[in-house]
């Protein structure tokens, strides 16, 4: 027997159209971004996308800056889900850190604008708010936490710091993706001459950083 229907209330319809056009509203902006560049978000172009008058915006952000701060806590979280995945299927090993480099790749390639939101600082004047540096802290626990673990587990050598090997994971991820972005961008993941070096990476982490090599200072 099929269970009853639930009939929205008036507050619960009012909330979900009013969620529908956040949603709709931030969808609208990330295509501006990336189309015309994340510091060139035209509010005017916005609500032309959308359907309304640039004024009835302030419905729903207080500001410009509002929409890049939920866009900031949203790519955050999308891209904390993607590790968390990660880490949850491979633990503390190389495996995961390889996926962890391809993760990042491939995310900077299918969400250009909310990866320079996140990693750059394209906006001037633009600071995440408390709540959006707690996202970010979140997203640095998960790959402090992994190295961590590797290091007590002897996957890492004993002579690096979990905290510098998580560091010099995000150099060099970072480092070879921004390259991508900059020359191949219209490349996937594992091709052309950045992309395709992942591999070659994980070789020379593998040799300078395993436990079972000498770290030199």
């Amino acid at each position: 027997m099929q269970s009853a229907k639930h009939i929205l209330t008036p507050e619960e319809r009012r909330q979900r159209n009013h969620d529908e056009v956040v949603a709709n509203i931030l969808q609208a902006a990330r295509d501006v971004m990336r189309e015309q560049g994340v510091a060139a978000l035209n509010l005017q172009e916005v609500a032309r996308r959308v359907g309304m008058r640039a004024p009835s915006l302030y419905n729903y952000f207080a500001s410009k800056n509002a929409i890049y701060e939920a866009l900031f806590v949203m790519g955050m979280r999308m891209f904390r889900e993607r590790q968390e995945a990660i880490f949850a299927q491979h633990g503390s090993t190389w495996e995961s850190v390889e996926r962890t480099l391809e993760s990042y790749l491939a995310f900077a390639l299918e969400n250009p604008e909310l990866y320079q939101l996140l990693f750059e600082r394209p906006v001037p004047g633009f600071v995440p708010s408390p709540e959006g540096l707690e996202e970010s802290a979140k997203l640095l626990e998960i790959g402090d936490r992994a190295a961590r673990q590797a290091a007590s587990s002897a996957i890492i050598s004993p002579d690096i710091p979990p905290e510098v090997f998580s560091n010099l994971l995000i150099a060099v991820m970072h480092g070879f993706t921004a390259q991508h972005l900059a020359n191949e961008p219209h490349l996937p993941a594992g091709s052309g001459r950045f992309g395709s070096l992942i591999p070659f990476i994980m070789e020379m982490m593998k040799r300078a950083w395993s436990a079972n090599t000498p770290a030199h200072p």
